[in-house]
């Protein structure tokens, strides 16, 4: 594995960084494992991760059609927050969040966290009041939240227009400082790297067709390069959860949709937050590299094509001007979508399935980035425990049978 220490940089840079070596291991599969991850994004390689970490689950295999990264955590606007209204949902995020603000340390790998701070806006007086309940929602939790006026939001955010005019005035707005941003891609090659490094084969190229079954229990997991016997089956695949879950005669409570985003061309900094918008359904900040990235709502329709619709564009530009006009002489430079998996309460399921040894960890919506190393951290509990942890206890399948949802529809501030 890499070491990425000032000296190897130094030492490198004479080489024109040619030869590093691999950041982690890619090997051939083994016939069997004590675990199978479906799914190489942000959360199967957290899971893989934990379960080493954590549980001292070692003999594990992160099995990724494409290449890591590929799907949703490669394709989302890498924003990171807590500020969720129910109390089961806020726990789950908050863990996550905790666990991002010392990721770097805890995977020696830069994540580029950076908690520049989350604003919500707020444009009539419905707004306001649900807002106001939110931060003192949050606050009874332990979590950090505050309310800005009018004239505190634009001395927060001096690029966006107070004005009273416009068809979306702004009456304040809720602020999550510990709130931001993260790198999407060194979050999958922090948790590749070391889960990697404590013995998980990450392996590319992948594709599970099949879920073989004895007795009614999984035993094995059917791939494009061979049969793999296992332990136990977590599936964390995202847009494609319904199809693998299909392989063993499960069926979810899930729908698929396309999310969009884009980035403008890349500008001198001027937005040094992210700010989000529920009623005009917008979301926007600044990358690193000078892009704004920008954000809206899902596509109405399903589908598992990677590509959106333009009228969803044209709606989130719309507005997206009427709160920052310097933006309007801006070029987009690119658009792209993901796959997103909603649940019926807009909440995940992270649980065990009647189909014994395979576990499940899907239905995260628009919001799965933000949890992604909390969501890794329960579902490495889950796996190894055979019983959920207290944190995602009420994110289990049989929720949907006893009517104990969690709605968080209208109560996320927005859908991500």
């Amino acid at each position: 594995m890499s070491n990425y220490s000032i000296v190897s940089l130094i030492r490198n840079a004479f080489s024109h960084h040619e030869h590093w070596g691999r950041a982690w291991r890619d090997p051939a599969p083994k016939p069997a494992y004590d675990v199978i991850i479906i799914g190489g994004g942000g959360h199967g390689l957290a899971t893989a991760y934990y379960l080493a970490k954590e549980h001292g689950i070692t003999n594990v295999a992160v099995l990724e059609k494409g290449w890591l990264g590929g799907g949703n955590t490669g394709r989302n606007t890498t924003i990171l927050r807590s500020n969720y209204l129910w109390d089961e949902s806020a726990a789950l995020y908050e863990k996550s969040l905790q666990l991002y603000e010392g990721l770097s340390q805890d995977l020696n790998y830069n994540t580029m966290v950076s908690q520049r701070g989350v604003l919500n806006l707020a444009h009539n007086l419905h707004d306001v009041r649900e807002s106001v309940r939110r931060v003192n929602a949050l606050r009874l939790n332990g979590i950090d939240s505050e309310w800005l006026t009018r004239e505190q939001v634009k001395e927060f955010c001096p690029a966006i227009n107070i004005s009273p005019d416009v068809r979306y005035p702004i009456m304040g707005g809720t602020l999550q400082r510990r709130g931001g941003t993260a790198r999407h891609d060194a979050v999958a090659w922090g948790f590749a790297r070391a889960a990697s490094a404590r013995g998980a084969d990450i392996i590319q190229n992948c594709e599970v067709t099949g879920l073989r079954r004895v007795g009614g229990k999984v035993v094995g997991v059917e791939t494009s390069r061979g049969y793999i016997q296992a332990g136990k089956v977590g599936v964390v695949a995202a847009g494609h959860s319904s199809v693998v879950a299909g392989m063993a005669d499960l069926r979810l409570p899930l729908e698929s949709h396309p999310l969009q985003a884009l980035v403008s061309e890349p500008i001198k900094p001027v937005l040094d937050c992210v700010v989000m918008s529920n009623a005009v359904h917008v979301y926007v900040s600044q990358s690193d590299k000078g892009e704004l990235v920008i954000g809206a709502g899902i596509d109405s329709y399903n589908s598992y094509a990677q590509r959106g619709s333009f009228h969803v564009i044209e709606h989130q530009i719309g507005p997206l001007l009427e709160l920052f006009p310097i933006f309007s002489r801006l070029r987009l430079l690119r658009h792209w979508a993901g796959i997103v998996d909603t649940c019926p309460d807009a909440s995940p399921i992270i649980s065990k399935t009647p189909v014994e040894n395979l576990f499940i960890n899907c239905g995260w919506g628009t919001g799965g980035f933000k949890a992604t190393p909390g969501s890794g951290w329960v579902f490495a509990h889950t796996i190894a425990r055979n019983e959920p942890h207290a944190l995602n206890a009420p994110f289990s399948l049989d929720r949907f049978t006893s009517g104990y949802l969690i709605d968080e529809h209208g109560a996320a501030a927005v859908a991500h």
